[in-house]
């Protein structure tokens, strides 16, 4: 008998250690801590950096949320709360005063699995509706109240009211979401619903949103927390350190989406075969590895693959796997918390949740059980707090700090329902960071609250400033009514009688084709437009593919010569164009050339162009009413040391269309967008009375900067946009492009400014000398550290929020008309072809367009929902309009070739006055042989008589 009590006791030893050995892989050492702090700390550098920014596994997110409440917050905003299996949907009641308070309304929605795992579409209208029924509820459906949206997955955002979804995470799978902005898939639902509106004002994460609500109850919370279904930190970061988003100065929130620590390999090392297998079931195996061993999804499930092997190796349950064990999802997260609550003398209880999965278990399987919870539970707190060491103590060495003091906001069910997560996460950042002392404060409110004080942040100063920035923001309706403004006026360039009084002048170019890939040849291009001038060889050849050799040079034009004489500038020019054959040693040569000349001119044919009007600052005198291509012709023979062959005249936009039209021979629209800006398109000859013709297409160059020289844009128009009229070399001229382009933002942007500083709401009110020299172009508005270096004024945080709002709304502007304007001209060349959809390609090029961050991605956004019936590619011209000019100029010399074999053919049957005398002096000889009765026999001309001897004289 005791041999056998010995043999039982050998075996139950062997069976607790196999058991303490799998769990051991769950125990975290001090040093490994400090391996998982060190680490996080090297990927959050790594995501706030532009460099390693895009293979970072810890994303850095921005919020553009740039400060905390300060409580002077009040209003009244609906919240919406997406994040899991439940949606809400609130009112959240600010108020200030002797006390202030919060109060909230709410309801809870139920989103079903086929809809989370459905379509984009239908999540989106079933928040919709969620939302509509709410505010049926509330009595608040006539209401547009301004919206806060906490979206608690990764979006990559680039505005507070901008977030375009990064990836599905919490077993959300709906399709056609990721790579799209979550608010205008909101604004479209609600559209299509077509019951309320609401002015969506911001778009959180729930972590953010978190910090938030306890940021309004303490100051010192910069941080966020979500430890409950999700895993993830928020903070607030120095602005200097996020090199990805423009600015220096000041804070901004930034969402570690810290889940995603270890998709890069670097947590190998502690994690567990149980985690492997949990990933490996997961809808998104390899990704967000860091939340799926600390987060309440998938705490259970590692639970239950351990239970699963136990019971397998014969360690549980005598060695029985039921049914309910092997159901995936089964072993809820909550019963992590309820089983660790229960002490020895409550076994019972433990044993009850047990049954209640299916297991029937012993006392000592409850114990089990209870060790196995507990050590995976532990190990998430632990690794939660080494990462919380690590953002911690970031803060601190921004701060240059030796001790820190800061809050935790904290929120999610398992910080607050496990007994010991708590004690053990703040335990864990205690030892890891001795030198910050972090308060973690619970948020009562949940993260709607938090959405509504973000909105409420975002708001208050933008209600400041948006007296002066309103009518600058245009509804779709607006913008269609501009779009049929500019439709009009380009019928009336169009017409032989309305084309004199039309402001869009719709000038023919006389370019009648894109190219066709047969263009080869040796070629000069000249592209003059602003200071700087442009000289190019372009080398077009056929090998084995067509292929394109381009060599430049850039001279400046100095400022002097663009404002003085027209034969001073075509002196400068011919003298440039000397220096450059020169040195291609090409001077004893006798090239066809182009010429882009990008500014207004009537075209009688290709070669011929007279300049209407100067535009760009250019006011060179006596060139406006003459033919530029004789200008130049005169200016290169005084000088007698080269030729030239100019074979075409094109305008900058002209040459943007035929260069991407050489990479792409479906476009046959081409847009500039810096500097200045114009358009041009292939129109059909029918339509174009000044030309004669109805066959085929031609090019034409609207010069659409002119549009609303009439008056037409009145309405529309602000008082900064007059004021720059007034200052410019041309008043009253060229009014839309002083609306849209890049000569003239940074300008509009700094009467803003001026505006609001001396009203006091910029810069403590000082008119400053910074605003007085603000930057010439709305890209580089990105250094409010330039007001602190020229002035002893350091910009506030609401100041440099301030400059990017007004950046950003004077920007957008810009694309939205640009986008209705270029709506017109897609819709015209929809109808011309008679198509039930357009599929096109829009040639573009200009600085504007180019590095503007977000201009280009609104453009396009813009133009899609202005024009639905249409599939537009917009491509980048990479080579600039020189090479266009070059290829415009291969067609014409091709014609030109094709014109002389003709003349050549033809040559023969051409007759001189000589040999026509000679042809009538023959004709009269033959004649009279066949007259002669001696000769009538052998002439040519026989002259029979027909017996008619008169013609009748009426009196018959």
């Amino acid at each position: 008998t005791l041999q056998m009590q010995l043999c039982a006791y050998v075996f139950l030893c062997s069976q607790r250690k196999e058991i303490d050995d799998t769990l051991a892989t769950f125990a975290l050492s001090p040093t490994q801590l400090q391996e998982v702090k060190a680490k996080m700390r090297v990927e959050l550098e790594r995501g706030l950096k532009k460099d390693s920014h895009p293979t970072a596994s810890v994303k850095m997110l921005p919020t553009y949320v740039y400060r905390t409440p300060d409580g002077t917050e009040r209003g009244k905003y609906l919240a919406l709360d997406l994040g899991g299996t439940n949606f809400r949907v609130l009112v959240v009641k600010i108020r200030t005063g002797m006390r202030n308070s919060v109060r909230m309304y709410n309801k809870i929605y139920a989103i079903p699995l086929e809809i989370m795992q459905g379509t984009g579409e239908e999540l989106f209208d079933l928040i919709v509706q969620c939302i509509s029924d709410f505010l049926d509820y509330m009595g608040m459906k006539n209401t547009r109240l301004p919206l806060g949206f906490t979206f608690s997955f990764p979006c990559n955002q680039t505005g507070i009211d901008k977030g375009d979804l990064v990836s599905w995470t919490k077993g959300f799978k709906a399709t056609d979401c990721e790579g799209y902005d979550v608010v205008d898939m909101l604004r479209e639902a609600i559209k299509r619903r077509n019951e309320f509106d609401l002015d969506i004002v911001a778009i959180v994460n729930d972590t953010v949103g978190t910090m938030m609500t306890c940021a309004y109850e303490d100051p010192k919370c910069q941080i966020g927390l979500i430890a409950g279904t999700g895993s993830n930190v928020c903070y607030m970061e120095e602005m200097n350190n996020i090199e990805f988003v423009e600015g220096d100065e000041g804070q901004m929130c930034v969402n570690t989406e810290w889940g995603g620590f270890g998709e890069n390999d670097n947590t190998e090392d502690i994690r567990t075969r149980y985690d492997r297998e949990v990933d490996g079931g997961s809808l998104n195996p390899g990704k967000q590895r860091f939340e799926k061993m600390t987060s309440g999804m998938y705490l259970g499930e590692i639970v239950r693959q351990i239970l699963i092997d136990l019971t397998k190796r014969g360690l549980l349950f005598r060695g029985r796997i039921t049914e309910r064990l092997k159901t995936k999802g089964i072993f809820e997260t909550k019963f992590l918390s309820q089983i660790e609550r229960y002490s020895s003398h409550l076994w019972h209880k433990l044993r009850s949740i047990l049954q209640s999965l299916g297991l029937d278990s012993t006392c000592d399987d409850s114990i089990i059980v209870k060790e196995v919870c507990g050590a995976v539970s532990r190990r998430a707190a632990q690794l939660c707090g080494a990462g919380m060491a690590a953002v911690v103590d970031k803060i601190r060495e921004n701060r240059g700090l030796d001790h820190l003091e800061i809050t935790v906001g904290v929120d999610g069910t398992l910080y607050k329902l496990h007994p010991h997560f708590s004690t053990i996460l703040k335990d864990t950042v205690r030892e890891l960071a001795p030198n910050c002392k972090v308060d973690f404060i619970l948020s009562e409110d949940g993260s709607g609250k938090g959405a509504a004080l973000i909105t409420a942040v975002a708001q208050q100063l933008a209600n400041s400033i948006d007296k002066y920035l309103y009518a600058m923001r245009f509804s779709d309706e607006t913008l269609r009514d501009i779009m049929a403004r500019f439709r009009r006026e380009m019928e009336n360039g169009l017409g032989r009688d309305t084309n004199p009084t039309a402001t869009v002048k719709m000038l023919p170019t006389f370019v009648r084709s894109i190219p066709d890939g047969s263009e080869k040849g040796d070629f000069i291009a000249l592209d003059l437009g602003g200071s700087n001038f442009r000289i190019l060889r372009v080398k077009v050849s056929h090998e084995k593919k067509q292929t394109v050799q381009m060599e430049n040079q850039i001279y400046e034009t100095p400022e002097d010569i663009i404002q003085g004489s027209g034969s001073r500038l075509f002196d400068h020019v011919a003298e440039c164009l000397g220096d450059f054959m020169e040195k291609q040693k090409i001077k004893d040569k006798k090239l066809p050339m182009g010429f882009t000349f990008s500014f207004p001119c009537a075209h009688s044919k290709l070669d011929e162009a007279v300049l209407l009007t100067w535009t760009k600052r250019f006011k060179a005198s006596g060139v406006e009413g003459m033919d530029v291509v004789k200008l130049l012709n005169k200016a290169i023979k005084k000088r007698g040391d080269y030729d030239a062959d100019i074979m075409a005249v094109v305008n900058d936009t002209v040459g943007t269309m035929m260069t991407c039209g050489f990479d792409d021979q479906r476009c046959e629209v081409g847009i500039i967008i810096g500097t200045g800006t114009n358009a041009c398109y292939m129109e059909e000859l029918r339509h174009i009375d000044m030309v004669e013709g109805d066959e085929g297409r031609m090019c034409i160059n609207t010069e659409w900067g002119a549009f609303g020289d009439d008056g037409t844009l009145e309405d529309i128009r602000t008082e900064f946009d007059r004021e720059i009229d007034r200052g410019s070399l041309n008043p009253g001229k060229q009014l839309f492009e002083k609306m849209v382009s890049g000569m003239y933002m940074g300008e509009l942007v700094r009467l803003i400014l001026v505006k609001m500083a001396k009203e006091g709401l910029l810069f403590e009110g000082l008119v400053i000398r910074f605003i007085m020299i603000i930057i010439n172009s709305i890209m580089t508005i990105n250094k409010i550290q330039f007001i602190k270096n020229k002035t002893n004024l350091k910009p506030s945080e609401d100041d440099c929020i301030a400059v990017q709002h007004v950046c950003t709304i004077v920007s957008f502007r810009s694309a939205n008309l640009i986008a209705a304007t270029l709506g017109a001209i897609l819709t015209r060349v929809k109808d011309n072809k008679n198509s039930p959809r357009l599929r096109t390609t829009v040639g573009i090029d200009g600085s504007l367009y180019k590095m503007h961050p977000q201009y280009a991605r609104r453009l396009h956004k813009t133009v899609r929902r202005l024009v639905p019936e249409s599939d537009v590619r917009f491509l980048l011209s990479e080579s600039g309009s020189g090479k266009g000019a070059a290829m415009v100029t291969a067609w014409a010399s091709r014609l030109a070739d094709q014109t002389r074999q003709i003349a050549e053919t033809l040559a023969e049957f051409r007759l001189t006055k000589e040999q026509l005398l000679e042809v009538k002096k023959r004709m009269r000889t033959e004649i009279q042989n066949g007259l002669s009765k001696n000769t009538q026999s052998t002439a040519t001309v026989k002259m029979l008589p027909t017996y008619v001897r008169s013609t009748p004289d009426g009196t018959g």
